[in-house]
């Protein structure tokens, strides 16, 4: 059997506050597997439903969400238009934040003077390319 971690081990790991770990059990989405003393114990499991969790909160998804998420089954139509409405999202937020990565990556090697109106810069922020 795999080695338990600790609450503070996970922690670390993951960089969760043992209290935010504690909130996460509370809303169902991880589960310690018992106590070293006084501290919680999980397997090390959970540190990939952990990693899954921070991503899907970094995308946007509430907890409540996840957790939806955690316990669904291909049967759950609804979820599954939830989730492609959110993955358009996400391709939307890659497309303006490459564009903006671009532009700062030019703007850090640029000569214009302002840096703002070079047309280069400019032009990664014209409305009409959101259009394409």
């Amino acid at each position: 059997m795999a080695d338990l971690l600790d609450i503070a081990e996970v922690g670390e790991q993951t960089g969760l506050a043992p209290s935010a770990l504690r909130f996460y059990e509370k809303r169902g989405l991880i589960a310690p597997t018992g106590r070293n003393g006084l501290r919680r114990t999980y397997h090390p499991d959970v540190l990939s439903r952990l990693a899954l969790i921070i991503c899907a909160r970094g995308a946007g998804f509430t907890l409540t969400e996840i957790a939806r998420f955690l316990r669904a089954s291909p049967s759950d139509a609804e979820l599954r238009a939830r989730m492609a409405d959110k993955a358009r999202q996400l391709d939307d937020d890659i497309t303006r934040l490459i564009r903006m990565r671009d532009s700062l990556r030019h703007a850090a090697t640029c000569t214009h003077d302002p840096l703002v109106e070079c047309p280069d810069f400019k032009s990664t922020f014209d409305p009409a390319a959101d259009m394409v």
